[in-house]
């Protein structure tokens, strides 16, 4: 009699881990606004370390419904999925032991990526962008700039979808080869423009074809009946899901990077 067939052991991918894995806190971070726990999540065989953002951990706020950013969270991820740039780490929307809450991959960053700096010149150097004079202390001031990266150039198109109202340099993680993520999407897709960040280097500049590309795709999922609009319609409202189709639509009738508004401060702060 013949042995019989070894079955291999299934891969466990990312967001089952995620999503069904025990989730066991291991501390917290401290300099975030809202509860943030540092955790290790364990699913048949596989572990990861991970970030979980209880709802009942938010501190609220004006301008967002209480205990929506961690549906944000998930939509700003679902969003960069749809993209094809996998510019978030994948998250969830799950139950914890401190309630439901956000669930996110953690990302261990790089060092010695240089994505942002201080220059005392009046003008960016090559390989850079002009974000804004910043005071240094003592009535001196300084040029922030960032790089010029194709990678933070998708990620300023994410955000004018997404409407990103906090687009930090803490939030910007290099990671293992080459890539890039950008963490912290709470408050996103509100339907009022909030699009404040550091990526401004290419405001007004026209879009590239890739991104071009991309955006039409995005309006395409973004159709009613289309995958990507059932995602959304879970995590935010009819309203903001309608203010993001209307936000690609313009990015594509106007073919351009947006510009500060002036109605809204344009840059974080604090910037880091």
């Amino acid at each position: 009699m013949s042995a019989p067939e070894r079955i291999p052991p299934r891969s466990v991918t990312t967001a089952e881990l995620l999503a069904k894995g025990e989730l066991t806190v291991r501390g917290r971070i401290r300099e975030a606004s809202n509860a943030v726990l540092f955790c290790s999540v364990t699913y048949e065989g596989r572990e990861a370390s991970c970030v979980y953002k209880p709802v009942a951990g938010e501190r609220p706020l004006w301008d967002f419904p209480d205990g929506t950013l961690a549906q944000r969270e998930v939509a700003a991820y679902e969003v960069s999925e749809a993209t094809g740039w996998r510019l978030v780490p994948p998250t969830v929307l799950r139950d914890g032991p401190h309630g439901e809450g956000m669930c996110q991959l953690w990302i261990e960053a790089v060092p010695g990526s240089e994505l942002l700096a201080l220059v005392d010149a009046e003008e960016p150097g090559e390989g850079w962008k002009a974000i804004a004079l910043a005071e240094v202390g003592e009535g001196k001031t300084a040029l922030l700039v960032h790089a010029d990266d194709e990678r933070l150039r998708r990620l300023a198109v994410l955000d004018a979808v997404i409407n990103n109202a906090d687009r930090k340099g803490g939030h910007l993680l290099p990671a293992d080869e080459g890539r890039l993520y950008g963490i912290d999407h709470g408050v996103t897709f509100n339907a009022e423009n909030k699009l404040r960040t550091l990526l401004w280097g290419w405001a007004g500049d026209p879009l590239t074809p890739e991104a071009v590309d991309v955006l039409q795709g995005l309006r395409d999922a973004l159709s009613d009946g289309a995958a990507l609009a059932g995602k959304l319609a879970e995590l935010i409202t009819d309203v903001e899901l309608d203010a993001t189709r209307a936000r690609v639509d313009a990015l594509l009738a106007e073919g351009k990077h947006p510009e500060p508004s002036g109605e809204w401060p344009a840059i974080p702060w604090p910037p880091v």
